[in-house]
């Protein structure tokens, strides 16, 4: 769910170290002061520094050395150093506990500096309400921070750049987005007949074109230009006499569904072939063996030996691997089995039970895996996927590691691998900040080191400052590709968004006015004692409710006040049975993550403070330096964790429940459509599993042969749903009731030409993913989505949020921008409760 991250876990600027990527920099975010300390033990690391440049500075908590040891990177992110113990140790606790975010710089370096030790500026960024704290933190511990009011401040290094390099820095970015041409799509790559079955449309060997020479090129990264004594990085002022290695990948970012996968096939397929200058192929390497391959263990030895001359042949000396969620396998499956020739490329599913030999990968063309696979053997020694250099990796549904701190996410950056490509329709979901974990798998320096990423771009952005726009609108123009469906000219059929506005019944009115008004004064209280985040699992359950009775109000308890409002779940460490009962209240639905990861919760887990995590992400979290709450910073240990009960599982009596007014609302259209055709076919999405049960009976009643697709039944079942509803003819499913986030990702639906959304949803890109399931290549019909909105209630609040996020996730990619807050804040939650 969106709103924890973005809302709630930044309204009080209390934000851990391990969700803090989620969350932009507060927008009330200023500089305390800055302290001269010393970059210490330079003998020990390779990292050199130039003079008046700028560092990366990286908390290490897990340093054996010293659990408050601050290394410091040069812009190639190579060690340089460590910040000096005395400094490190007043720093590290801030850090950790998010009271502070800090940024350093070189000066330029006086000619009789010591030998292992340079001197740095790290200027301390907070919220105003704590500079008090973060002030006495330094002075009780003997160490000069020097503020706004000290005579000396003026020679921050910060207020020199500043004032002597913005004009510069400014003029570079105008002119990467003056040259946005030469990153441009200007040619067509044909992909080898030989290997890729289908004719590609034009915007797919564009796409190609683009691809192979991302991966070919031997250009200077951007901000890279060459001088008398070498290169130099324009941001930074790091100097090398090494040249920069090219930045070989990028963000292939087109719409969903208009074929990415197989034009990243043909991009895989043109390993085998020598590529001439007017786009043609020519193979230089064919083999004829099994396509997929699927990962399974041989027990005799006789008989491995025999399947692996059999189904291999000799080592593909290029191999890409392909990291995507389970959901997204039988794409990938169906694109190698359908479209290209059999034999040709040669894939292994590195999942489930797998080999652990090197040698056995070595001699397939792609090895298919997940990132959870990815992120269970992080730590072992005996990954082979680690061991391998991978001329590619492919990130698929890369807004999975929107998080950069999670454990996925750091397996996938490990990994190593010449050309790295990030792949996903929606690269920004929720902020800019999405953005980050991205730079950090591309290894784009600096931007991959997040102290440059906040300076350069961040904090910019989050105070409403033009420049950081502008510089992330030139910085995504200089690696990522992407084409909208309305631009891409596939001939696909136009997609219209209509609002059907609802007008609830007195009933539902009376129950919903009632909630707000005493819902109202709850969130009220907590804004104004700055308890929001204290409070974070009360405020969702509330606005919770009110999304449900918008849509149904049999999807609430009767007894909705006692069972929610007369609690307090501040902490509830003395009342295990409350927290049960928290957790099956927002059971009740789909939009929920956990905090850390950004995923569903996997073996979900409640504290004793009320917050809701994964269990290894939790466990994890207070086994770290600070055992706190990532949260709220409550103390916890493991005894103040609890399991939920059983999976929950809806209770509905179809038999007496009365329509809600969507309901009626979309029977009506339902109607109206069979009418004009009998033969469309409509799915209908919601996040609530009760709601698409309530739905069957009075579908069933009209006429309507339904089926359902829900996050409950296993890969197989939802395989042979979605067969059954592409069946096309008289007398088979017309509409399709099916879980948002069941049908996000790696599914068709193009059989289907109306799609109905019953609420909104926080994050505007899971219902993009999931309209898109129905118009995407492969659609013949014009594609027709109606949101589902009650009028004068939370719905409509909520669209306006989804429409912010709309707006940055366009304008970074566009050139031009306004000069605007852009992340959610704590006027957004007073929007959403209209307070």
């Amino acid at each position: 769910m969106s709103l924890d991250r973005s809302v709630l876990a930044s309204v009080d600027g209390d934000q851990s170290s391990s969700s803090s990527s989620s969350s932009s920099i507060d927008s009330e975010t200023y500089m305390v002061g800055f302290i001269v300390a010393n970059i210490v033990g330079l003998q020990y690391y390779s990292g050199r520094i130039s003079g008046r440049e700028m560092v990366g500075l990286v908390r290490e908590p897990l340093n054996r050395f010293d659990p408050n040891a601050i290394k410091v990177v040069n812009t190639h992110t190579i060690q340089v150093g460590h910040i000096e113990k005395k400094v490190s140790s007043v720093l590290a606790p801030l850090i950790d506990s998010n009271l502070v975010h800090v940024e350093g710089i070189v000066p330029k370096t006086p000619a009789n500096t010591v030998r292992y030790k340079i001197p740095c500026h790290i200027h301390v960024f907070a919220n105003i309400d704590a500079f008090e704290t973060v002030k006495s933190a330094f002075l009780q511990n003997g160490l000069c921070l020097l503020s706004e009011n000290n005579p000396l401040f003026s020679t921050s290094e910060s207020v020199v750049v500043k004032e002597k390099k913005k004009s510069d820095l400014d003029e570079i970015f105008k002119l990467v987005d003056q040259n946005l041409s030469q990153n441009s799509v200007n040619g067509e790559i044909e992909p080898p007949k030989d290997f890729i079955l289908p004719d590609l449309f034009v915007h797919q060997k564009q796409g190609l074109y683009w691809l192979y020479h991302r991966e070919n090129s031997n250009e200077l990264p951007p901000f890279w230009v060459e001088n008398d004594a070498g290169f130099l990085n324009v941001l930074t002022n790091y100097q090398t006499d090494k040249r920069p290695d090219p930045l070989c990948g990028g963000i292939f970012a087109d719409d969903m569904g208009l074929g990415k996968t197989l034009t990243l096939l043909s991009l895989i397929a043109l390993d085998k072939c020598k590529v001439s200058t007017d786009g043609k192929c020519e193979v230089v390497e064919v083999e004829n063996e099994q396509s997929v391959t699927r990962s399974r263990k041989r027990s005799r030895k006789g008989s491995k030996k025999q399947n692996t001359e059999e189904l291999t042949g000799r080592a593909s000396p290029k191999m890409t691997l392909v990291v995507c969620p389970p959901s997204v396998f039988s794409t990938w499956i169906t694109q190698l089995t359908e479209h290209t020739k059999r034999g040709r490329l040669k894939a292994y599913l590195y999942y489930g039970e797998r080999t652990q030999d090197v040698s056995e990968l070595e001699k397939y063309d792609i090895v298919l895996t997940t990132y959870s696979t990815l992120g269970s053997e992080f730590k072992s020694s005996k990954d082979p996927i680690k061991k391998i250099d991978w001329w590619r990796v492919i990130l698929d549904e890369a807004h999975i590691i929107k998080n950069h701190k999670a454990k996925q996410s750091s397996a996938v950056n490990k990994l190593n691998a010449r050309n790295r490509w990030v792949v996903t329709g929606t690269p920004i979901q929720n902020g800019s900040m999405d953005l980050f974990s991205l730079m950090a798998f591309l290894r784009f320096q600096p931007f991959s080191t997040k102290s440059y990423w906040d300076s350069l771009v961040q904090r910019p952005i989050a105070q409403g400052n033009a420049n950081g726009l502008s510089r992330l609108q030139a910085l995504m123009a200089t690696f990522s590709l992407r084409r909208t469906k309305e631009k891409a000219l596939t001939g696909l059929p136009p997609k219209t968004i209509h609002i059907c506005h609802v007008e609830l019944s007195v009933e539902e009115r009376q129950l919903y006015d009632e909630m707000e008004t005493e819902a109202k004064s709850f969130v009220a209280k907590y804004i104004a004692k700055g308890s929001v985040t204290h409070n974070y699992s009360t405020v969702l359950s509330i606005i919770l409710r009110l999304r449900q009775i918008c849509t149904h109000t049999e999807l609430v308890p009767s007894d909705i006040r006692s069972s929610l409002l007369s609690y307090n779940f501040e902490d509830a460490s003395n009342n295990p049975v409350l927290l049960k009962k928290l957790v099956l209240l927002l059971q009740d639905s789909e939009d929920l993550d956990c905090p850390i990861c950004l995923s569903p919760p996997s073996k979900m887990i409640i504290t004793s403070c009320a917050h809701i995590f994964c269990e290894n992400c939790i466990i994890r979290a207070i086994k770290s330096s600070i055992s706190a709450c990532p949260l709220c910073r409550h103390r916890l240990t493991e005894s103040d964790l609890f399991s939920p009960p059983p999976e929950y599982t809806p209770e509905v009596d179809k038999s007496t429940c009365k329509p809600s007014s969507k309901a009626t609302a979309l029977l009506k259209l339902l109607e109206a459509s069979r009418t004009e055709n009998p033969s469309i076919k409509s799915v209908v999405f919601s996040q609530f599993r009760k709601l698409l049960l309530l739905l069957e009976e009075p579908l069933k009643e009209a006429g309507f042969k339904t089926l359902r697709l829900d996050g409950a039944m296993n890969a197989k079942r939802r395989a042979s749903v979605i067969e059954e509803f592409g069946v096309s003819g008289a007398g088979g499913p017309t509409v399709l009731l099916a879980s948002l986030k069941a049908s996000g990702m790696g599914i068709n639906l193009t059989g289907a030409s109306r799609v109905y959304l019953l609420e909104p949803w926080w994050n505007p890109a899971v219902e993009e993913q999931a309209m898109d399931r129905v118009h995407r290549i492969g659609q013949k019909e014009a594609v027709k989505v109606v949101k589902m909105i009650a009028n004068d209630s939370i719905d409509e609040r909520i669209l306006l949020l989804q429409e912010k996020k709309q707006k940055l996730a366009k304008e970074a990619f566009c050139k031009k921008g306004k000069d605007e807050k852009r992340e959610i804040d704590l006027a957004d939650l007073r929007t959403l409760m209209s307070l």
